[in-house]
């Protein structure tokens, strides 16, 4: 190949510009020119392309976000947007395309490769639900985010005798809220693939009182079966049973925003530059990912349209951690 694409798709996750500049590097280091696309799949379809060299992914390692912008497409999904995306690629004559994302990235990474475009994805959503990776990019950094803010919940509470329900990102995911709920010492985590009611937070925060703590943190994923505005709107009533004042708060997109820590630039560089390798030598239709400390490739068919399980041990270690 004399030329290949990258672009980010989906939600943006700290670490795509590293994985942008990684796939850049790696492939002019090979002789071949890299172009980015602006605003994911739409920028296919609009043939918003720019050269990227070794300069022009200068600077970016640390930055958050995604420099090449990124849109869901609805256009794409169709047979005219497709078609109109590949006559784009062909008329710049570029032969091959990096996708950086998640679960819809990869399942519009893996049309292309059915219609005989060649295409390597990159693991990136801080959900960490995405098959063919054990940690994905962004999950690490937006996982601190999370603990420096449960961390400062806590102070606050144990001076007010509070309770704070703490909504994390995680729509149909309860990773991050599971994980943030282990590393922050919180009573509980609620997600949305274990049904979790307002009765069972509200035993779990008295006992927590009984027990003499001055706190409570319950850490709650976007996606389950209530949000944290709903489960705040049927415990505040209950106050003086618990024996806490009960707060939300919702982080949101802060998690996303922030700058990526070290694991996530380290992460987001090996697997672009792997991705890059892998299509320039003539592999394609795989995604590339990180298992068991070791990069590996999954094909694309074993991807798209899946989610990844939560392994429902880690809710159960939350639950033995809560003292």
């Amino acid at each position: 190949m004399k030329r290949i694409a990258v672009l980010t798709s989906g939600g943006d996750a700290p670490g795509m510009n590293a994985a942008i500049r990684a796939v850049a590097r790696a492939g002019n280091s090979r002789g071949v020119e890299v172009f980015g696309v602006r605003w994911g799949y739409e920028g296919l379809i609009e043939g918003n392309f720019r050269p990227l060299g070794p300069r022009d992914v200068g600077g970016i390692i640390q930055s958050g976000g995604t420099i090449l912008g990124s849109a869901r497409s609805l256009e794409f999904k169709t047979d005219e947007g497709r078609k109109l995306a590949l006559d784009n690629l062909a008329s710049a004559g570029i032969e091959g395309l990096v996708v950086i994302g998640g679960n819809g990235s990869q399942t519009g990474a893996y049309t292309l490769h059915q219609l005989g475009f060649p295409v390597v994805g990159v693991a990136s959503t801080i959900d960490n639900d995405l098959v063919g990776s054990d940690m994905t990019i962004g999950v690490d950094t937006a996982l601190n985010i999370a603990l420096e803010a449960i961390d400062r919940l806590k102070v606050t509470a144990s001076s007010h005798r509070r309770a704070f329900l703490v909504e994390v990102m995680g729509r149909d995911c309860g990773y991050l809220a599971v994980m943030s709920a282990i590393a922050g010492g919180a009573e509980m985590a609620i997600i949305p693939e274990v049904v979790t009611t307002p009765e069972d937070i509200a035993h779990t925060l008295t006992s927590s009182y009984e027990r003499g703590k001055t706190n409570g943190i319950v850490v709650v994923a976007e996606g389950a079966a209530q949000n944290a505005g709903e489960l705040l709107a049927a415990l505040r009533p209950r106050e003086k049973e618990l024996g806490f004042e009960i707060r939300a708060t919702t982080l949101g997109h802060i998690q996303r925003g922030g700058a990526p820590g070290a694991f996530d630039r380290i992460l987001a560089s090996r697997l672009g530059t792997m991705a890059a390798e892998l299509l320039i030598d003539g592999t394609s239709g795989v995604l590339v990912g990180q298992k068991s400390s070791k990069l590996t490739t999954t094909p694309h068919e074993e991807v798209a349209g899946k989610t990844k399980p939560i392994d429902l041990a880690l809710l159960r270690l939350a639950e033995i951690l809560t003292g």
